[in-house]
């Protein structure tokens, strides 16, 4: 009895020993211990005292798995990249390409100055607001095998519009200059310009849209 007694009091000095000894501003990453949200990085949180992904937002920071937003299309993250205190995947692949392939339409300004950053990789030019041209996911883009080439782009209305690929949304890095401090892109991104967004009827504010593209 009194063997017992002394085990459970000194498990229990243990235990309050780690705790206090525990860095009061650690910031733990996959599997890391946490006692709060607070002490996980990024978007993970604290489940069962260890740091993991985000059921809710269906992450894979730690898993390592597909992006929420293509599941089982078979491109793994190539890892991730912390910026501004978040963590985001990293891709060198896309969804694999169909006739009809579904993908997220953001807006980016690829004149000198935009949100862009340097000039488009295609034709290390700048182009207006008023032409119709898109940057691809680095896995669509394809080593830059898709430049100068024309998509054709549809939105859920079934209006369409046809846009030259002139940039890659860089799915492997970003948050530097070169990509104007912006995050890695998803890797199922058509990134178009003003004029993509106005001939196809959508609200710029929004910023995303789910569409279908193929080669025009």
């Amino acid at each position: 009895m009194k063997k017992s007694l002394l085990f459970v009091y000194l498990s229990l000095l243990s235990s309050i020993f780690f705790y206090f000894t525990l860095p009061s501003n650690a910031v733990s990453s996959c599997d890391g211990p946490c006692q709060t949200l607070d002490d996980c990085d990024g978007q993970l949180i604290c489940i069962d005292g260890k740091c993991s992904d985000d059921p809710a937002l269906g992450s894979h920071t730690c898993s390592g798995g597909s992006s929420p937003s293509s599941p089982m299309d078979g491109c793994q993250s190539s890892g991730t990249l912390t910026c501004n205190g978040n963590t985001y995947p990293t891709y060198t692949c896309s969804p694999p390409e169909l006739s009809s392939t579904s993908a997220k339409l953001t807006l980016n300004n690829f004149s000198e100055g935009g949100d862009g950053g340097d000039p488009s990789k295609c034709d290390e030019s700048y182009h207006a607001d008023t032409e119709l041209v898109v940057a691809l996911s680095t896995g669509w883009y394809a080593g830059g095998s898709k430049c100068g080439q024309m998509i054709k782009i549809t939105a859920a209305s079934g209006v369409s519009v046809t846009a030259k690929v002139v940039d890659e949304c860089d799915s492997k890095h970003g948050c530097d200059s070169e990509h104007a401090y912006q995050p890695p892109c998803e890797n199922n991104v058509v990134d178009g310009s003003d004029a993509v967004w106005e001939a196809l009827g959508l609200d710029k504010e929004k910023g995303v849209e789910s569409i279908t593209w193929s080669m025009a």
